[in-house]
């Protein structure tokens, strides 16, 4: 027998589960490691030393050998988890922690922005002063010290301490200890439950917080906290201290006559060195009108003031004696302005949130008023929407749209625009998101969205995954289409005009990156075309001028109109009077792409192989390329792998030839936009430039002469040559750009050189051997000479 060793029983009984076992596992050795029960049924039901629960053993169950082991040869099953809880008491223990830490650990994950310490306070003080309200009208005793409803901050900067005080409802001594001795315990919170349980809970109260944790987010810059309160429900005021480092605080009742409240709360913040900061008034001003502008109560802020007026000087002893000489002269007193400094409270939210107004209530000019203020703005906005959101989740909203982009026409990289404001029942969370409530092609859209579903201490991960904002988004896209479509269809057609000029590049990167709106946002795009070369028209548009017979909407893209009117690809087109739209923004031809069809037209770019222009007959197109197939075949031999194919054109009336892109390659235009780009990839340049189709214009003289010489003489170096110089003439007229210019230019020269041979150079040397030869008059009188042999005589 194997017995186990003492240490081994200390380490089975070390847990508190082992110690019931204490007088059983003493005796214990290899072969008892389970123990009958002396209750044991027939199945023979067993209790193990290690669980708290029994073992049945199977009956069927056999034996198996092992060399030193004997006690392991019976197998057993476990019905621990059907075992009673009687059979098996268990004690029950709360979780410890370490307060001091885990309350950093809150504040610091809740806030990750220190300055919104005083947002979370001030908007206790509105709860408290909401529930007095509320409170006040079944209990109107709350209310019997005449005081104002409001919130008054102080600071003093010398010392590094700011005085938050309202006149709100107060707490007695026992709700300091459950408000703010007990983490996450929301007064609030409870407030809205007995509300809600109250038969006369009436309407929504708005409040605020309901998350015990604001209050706390004062530590974020304070090293000690002193809250001093009054309950109109107690005749004692009570003062509660707690420190930042500390796991205990201290509630004492407050004596001094000097520092005694008629009602409500005043929170003293001792601040951190290095956050005394935000001790100045000017600091504190700007945080209210950022955060807690739109409160439903007053906010008054200490701030210095100051009044000129006029005060005495003292004159200079020289001057009084000049004057004392004349002494019937009038005396006059001098005097200068000096301004005079004091401390008053000012009303720092003094303006009011129209979007909690009808608006049947609201005029044009309070909304542009409003759009200014709030946005820093000095043009009215071209339009603007508000409205109301109500089911599923609920939240009000004012949209505007600007007259002019704030960031420039060509700047749409960067969606953190901060133009919209998101406030949770009045307060201001946010204005730094990354698409979360717009996407980033409508990210020139200002305004302001008021949301009471939304938690006060929303984060940016809370957004990016809340259902809520979800479908807040939808809305908000769907509200400010709407917008941009009353604009497009007012009678002042300027204005839309003016809003395609400045955010038109914004809807074509909708037609990239938002694929569920493009029916939202195809009627709003706006070209010229070739019928339409000064004024840009709507895709409407151009649907109602089709032919009856015309099944695409086709496009050419091009770096601007001139170079498209004049494309060899528009030739057949224009005969046949079809309208083609011309992309010369450089998204335009991606953001057309991306939108593949409009009214189940698709969009054609004429630029492509395989054009279809509706008027196909396939014995004419059979016979020509039974004529020209032979020259197709000489010209593909010649270029090689320039070219993929060479075939006969069907768009083609005045030019001789064309080279078109692949169906599924880039178009000359798209071409030259990616070898512009900084990080192009030129192994891709090189792979989508492959593909290219030579079409020639079986009818130009210049093909039918290339025809013949194909026939007679095919070797021929003139002709040959010939075929190069079409190519790179097709090339450069296509739009593409040679590889070899200097090339080009040389074949160029060449041909005209062989093209003058013989004419205006050849008549001008003649001209010149001319008026080289002496004058010959009309009369001559000549002598005749007979010849004479030499040496002899006459």
């Amino acid at each position: 027998m194997h017995r186990l060793s003492k240490r081994s029983v200390k380490s089975l009984l070390r847990s508190s589960t082992a110690a019931r076992y204490r007088d059983v596992a003493a005796p214990i050795s290899s072969s008892h490691f389970f123990y009958q029960s002396a209750d044991a049924d027939s199945k023979g039901r067993w209790y193990s030393v290690l669980t708290s629960g029994r073992c049945d053993v199977i009956e069927s169950a056999k034996p198996f050998k092992t060399r030193n082991e004997p006690f392991l040869g019976w197998r057993f099953e476990s019905t621990a988890a059907a075992s009673d809880a009687s059979d098996s008491p268990s004690e029950k223990f709360e979780y410890q922690a370490e307060v001091s830490r885990l309350m950093d650990l809150i504040v610091n994950s809740l806030y990750s922005n220190k300055e919104v310490f005083l947002r979370e306070l001030i908007s206790n003080a509105s709860d408290a002063l909401d529930k007095l309200r509320f409170l006040g009208v079944t209990e109107p005793e709350l209310l019997k010290d005449a005081v104002d409803l409001d919130i008054r901050i102080q600071t003093d900067k010398e010392n590094g301490i700011i005085t938050i005080t309202d006149s709100g409802i107060g707490m007695t001594r026992q709700e300091l200890v459950d408000c703010l001795g007990t983490i996450a315990q929301s007064g609030t919170a409870k407030f809205l439950k007995a509300l809600k349980d109250s038969k006369d809970a009436g309407a929504d109260s708005n409040l605020i917080g309901q998350f015990g944790v604001g209050f706390y987010s004062a530590f974020l810059v304070s090293e000690r906290v002193e809250v001093s309160t009054k309950s109109p429900k107690s005749d004692k005021q009570y003062v509660w201290v707690g420190e930042a480092n500390s796991s205990t605080y201290t509630i004492r009742e407050e004596t001094d006559p000097a520092k005694q409240l008629p009602r409500g709360t005043r929170l003293t913040l001792y601040l951190k060195r290095d956050d005394k900061g935000y001790a100045h008034p000017e600091r504190v001003e700007k945080l209210v009108k950022n955060y807690s502008q739109f409160v439903s109560f007053p906010i008054y802020t200490w701030q210095e003031k100051g009044f000129t007026k006029e005060v005495e000087v003292d004159e200079d002893p020289g001057e009084a004696n000049k004057e004392g000489q004349d002494e019937t002269a009038e005396k006059k007193k001098k005097t200068k302005k000096v301004v005079e400094k004091y401390w008053d409270w000012e009303l720092t939210n003094e303006t009011q949130p129209i979007w909690l107004r009808s608006p049947k209530e609201v005029t044009k000019e309070e909304y542009n008023e409003f759009y200014k203020k709030t946005f820093n703005e000095y043009l009215e906005p071209l339009a603007s929407s508000h409205f109301t959101t109500e089911g599923e989740v609920e939240f009000r909203s004012v949209l505007f749209v600007p007259s002019v982009s704030g960031m420039g026409k060509d700047d749409m990289i960067n969606p953190k625009t901060k133009n919209i404001r998101l406030y949770v029942k009045r307060v201001f969370i946010s204005d730094d998101f990354d698409g979360e409530l717009f996407p980033r092609y409508l990210s020139f859209i200002k305004g302001v969205v008021d949301s009471n579903d939304l938690p006060l201490n929303v984060s940016r991960e809370i957004l990016q995954e809340s259902r809520i904002v979800r479908i807040m988004r939808k809305r908000l896209v769907r509200k400010a289409f709407e917008m941009i479509q009353g604009i497009a269809l007012s009678e002042n057609r300027d204005d839309y005009e003016k809003f395609w000029e400045n955010f038109g590049k914004h809807l074509k990167l909708g037609c990239i990156e938002d694929r569920e709106n493009h029916k939202r946002i195809a009627p709003l795009l706006r070209f010229f075309s070739s019928q339409s070369e000064n004024e840009m028209i709507s895709l409407d548009e151009y649907v109602e001028n089709m032919k009856p017979d015309q099944k695409d909407i086709y496009y050419i893209a091009s770096d601007s109109v001139t170079s498209a009117r004049n494309t060899p690809f528009l030739e057949k087109l224009l005969e046949k009077d079809l309208e083609v739209l011309f992309l010369v923004d450089p998204i335009d031809e991606v953001a057309v792409q991306n939108l593949k069809a409009f009214k189940e037209k698709n969009f054609i770019d004429i630029s492509k192989e395989d054009l279809d222009l509706g008027d196909k007959n396939e014995d004419k197109e059979k016979e020509i390329k039974q004529e020209f197939g032979q020259t197709c075949d000489w010209i593909k031999k010649r270029l090689g792998d320039k070219v993929a194919s060479v075939q006969i054109s069907n768009r083609l009336s005045s030019s001789p030839c064309v080279l078109v892109s692949g169906k599924f390659g880039w178009s000359a235009n798209m071409e030259r936009l990616m070898k512009a780009q900084t990080v192009g990839d030129t192994s891709n340049l090189e792979f989508m430039r492959s593909r290219r189709v030579f079409e020639i214009n079986p009818e130009h003289p210049i093909i039918r002469t290339l025809t013949e010489a194909c026939r007679s003489t095919p070797d021929d170096e003139e002709a040959l040559r010939a075929i190069d110089l079409l190519y790179d003439a097709a090339l450069v007229s296509s739009g593409f750009t040679p590889e070899n210019p200097a090339q080009l230019g040389g074949k160029i020269y060449e041909m005209m050189n062989f093209a003058l041979a013989g004419k205006w150079g050849t008549v001008s040397e003649y001209q010149q051997q001319a008026n080289q030869q002496p004058h010959i008059p009309e009369t001559v009188e000549a002598e005749v000479v007979e010849p004479v042999e030499a040496g002899g005589q006459k």
